[in-house]
């Protein structure tokens, strides 16, 4: 099927039968997707009484939305007439489509599944929220397998556009580009995958948490301070440990280590052992009342290490052309006042007048040298409001204050950290951009459906491969490959799709 002719592919008739299995918060909020978006509802939960609590639940929210003015009156009464609770699964016998919202164990799914498989008509749709098992396996003991179908919702499902479409390896074609077309009838944004572990979202964001947690087990900085220069410079909403305390420890660890052994243990994606010992601890997060952060009531989060102002540099001497997002450095510094003059180097930098070079981190360690200050990588230098700084003890503080006077100059604010290679947001943008081209390189998913996936369903600044092209593929290639000759795990090792794009851009040697 050419892609003109999934285009013309039809999802659910309007009036076609909607069941979900499983009354929880996921499933009661893809139960109400589907009631706002014209279908009746059949809701079924193993346990007695369930399904008409959620039904109660449901029709309660839909009155809020009344009352705000994102529902007609008419419209709630009408959606509550299509919505039925039911029983027992036979109830389910008349759905175009059922959704199966229930615990993540892959037994209990493959049971239901063969339940509904000699209940429903054979052109019913079967799908699977899961978010972390194998649709494959999930689909593997029916005997048509090719209409399984995973459907993975963002929750609150009502509120988050994002629908991952993953296709298993028996997944029929058609069956994919149904529910493709379903979600996109249904108002969301769907984005098709293969059945990978972790889909393209919990793929592709694991250096989010993982690079920060590294950081922070090699005492570079403490968790406000990361997540101050991940929001504040690299433009993410929210730093990753403020993000995991709110998702809950226990979960963001437990998708981190599915994934990591659902790929053999590919050092790539080794858990941190930080974050394991505040789960082993009971230290959830916000639910427990303690993670990373204290939760009780009245507590304050620790304030970010903000440099004390000092005065800025007489003058710079740009030297080469700055890669990336800060080319746009020396602009600044003029229209900041600070005399700027230009000349050549080996190495791209900011010459100050003490002799120090200022230089975007390369994942290098700045204890190699004993006048750089490395300095991290921002989304955008204008809009950045903080900006992280690295030496070596050795740099005299003359070169050190040089460097965090400028970026003061410019109206940042600076964190001085210890001396990681790669800095904070460098290395975890360089991680996001490799994952995001191996996800692409493998044929998990296409270009635009990851970048999309990973701004809506974890709300980055920007697609990770939108981010590469911005950086340069050449530059990342150079940073992951200094950060592996570092740490010699594997971790870093530049994906072989990464290793093409730079070279096929930028004439990169990576042989």
């Amino acid at each position: 099927m050419t892609a003109n002719e999934r285009d013309r592919v039809r999802g659910i008739a309007p009036g076609g039968t909607v069941a979900v299995v499983g009354t929880g918060t996921m499933g009661q909020g893809i139960a109400q997707v589907a009631l706002v978006a014209g279908h009746p509802v059949r809701l079924y939960d193993v346990a007695p009484g369930r399904a008409r609590t959620a039904a109660e639940a449901i029709i309660a929210r839909l009155d809020r939305l009344v009352e705000k003015g994102k529902l007609s009156a008419a419209e709630r009464e009408a959606a509550g007439e299509r919505l039925k609770p039911v029983s027992e699964i036979a109830g389910l016998a008349d759905a175009a489509l059922v959704i199966e919202a229930i615990l993540e164990e892959l037994g209990a799914k493959q049971q239901l599944f063969t339940a509904l498989e000699s209940v429903v008509g054979e052109d019913c749709l079967l799908a699977t929220n899961t978010s972390s098992l194998s649709v494959t396996a999930v689909a593997g003991a029916l005997r048509v397998p090719g209409r399984v179908v995973g459907l993975h919702f963002f929750n609150p499902a009502p509120l988050l556009p994002l629908v991952e479409v993953v296709s298993g390896f028996a997944t029929d074609p058609g069956a994919a580009d149904r529910a493709f077309a379903t979600m996109a009838a249904w108002g969301k944004t769907p984005v098709r995958c293969a059945d990978t572990p972790g889909f393209i979202v919990n793929r592709v964001a694991r250096p989010f948490y993982a690079e920060a947690f590294r950081v922070y087990e090699e005492r570079a900085a403490d968790p406000a301070t990361i997540d101050a220069v991940l929001r504040e410079s690299g433009g993410f909403r929210m730093g990753p440990f403020e993000l995991t305390d709110l998702i809950g420890q226990d979960v963001n660890e437990a998708v981190t280590r599915s994934v990591w052994e659902s790929f053999f243990h590919d050092p790539k994606f080794t858990p941190s052992l930080a974050q394991r010992r505040l789960v082993e601890s009971g230290l959830h997060g916000r639910k427990s009342g303690r993670g990373w952060y204290d939760h009780a009531a009245g507590a304050r989060n620790p304030e970010p290490h903000t440099a004390e102002p000092v005065s800025p540099p007489a003058s710079v001497v740009v030297r080469g052309t700055l890669p990336g997002p800060a080319a746009e450095l020396p602009k600044l510094l003029a229209e900041a006042g600070i005399p700027v003059r230009y000349g050549d180097a080996d190495r791209p930098c900011l010459q100050l007048p003490s002799g120090g070079r200022l230089c975007l981190t390369t994942g290098e360690a700045a204890i190699e040298y004993t006048d750089v200050v490395h300095f991290d990588l921002a989304l955008d230098y204008r809009a950045a409001t903080r900006i992280a700084v690295a030496a070596a003890e050795e740099v005299p503080r003359a070169v050190l204050d040089e460097a965090v006077g400028l970026f003061q100059a410019l109206g940042k604010k600076v964190s001085v950290i210890g001396d990681v290679p790669g800095m904070i947001v460098a290395r975890t943008v360089a991680m996001l951009v490799d994952f995001a081209v191996d996800a692409v390189a493998r044929g998990v998913a296409g270009t635009e459906d990851v970048d999309t996936a990973m701004r809506l369903g974890v709300n980055y600044p920007m697609g990770p491969l939108a981010w590469g092209e911005q950086v340069g593929h050449g530059t990342v290639f150079d940073l992951l490959t200094e950060l592996h000759q570092r740490y010699p795990t594997g971790r870093y090792a530049p994906s072989p799709g990464l290793a093409r794009r730079a070279h096929a851009t930028e004439g990169v040697v990576t042989s």
